[in-house]
């Protein structure tokens, strides 16, 4: 069994910052990319950013310069620092891991419960 428990979300005022996190936790061989995404009402998910096992981030266009993902591989952990948050920031934000769980199984995609964060004005 894996989980990834999301916390951090919230009410913020527009302008203001927020840190998420995500630990995943179970029965765990390896973690490859992990990273956030993001739905609004009436939306499709979408993705906010990826982190690779070496730390390299990518993130979409609509966040760049405003939030910053990183890791923590010995706590099988990712963050998402927001800041400059908009109205239009306001959505449930997953975490996402692609995990292996033995060595003898395939990767395949995690996902969190879902943590809301709602900017206001």
């Amino acid at each position: 069994q894996v989980q990834l428990a999301e916390s951090g979300g919230g009410l913020v005022q527009a302008g203001g910052s927020l840190r998420l996190s995500c630990a995943a936790s179970g029965s765990i061989f390896r973690i490859n990319a992990m990273g956030w995404y993001r739905q609004a009402p009436g939306k499709q998910r979408e993705l906010v950013g990826t982190i690779t096992t070496v730390g390299i981030p990518n993130y979409a266009d609509s966040v760049k310069g405003r939030f910053t993902i990183a890791r923590d591989n010995a706590k099988n952990m990712v963050f998402l620092e927001m800041s400059s948050l908009k109205l239009e920031d306001t959505a449930v934000y997953y975490c996402n891991a692609n995990l292996q769980r033995t060595p003898y199984t395939v990767s395949r995609e995690y996902w969190g419960q879902g943590t809301q964060v709602t900017v206001s004005s």
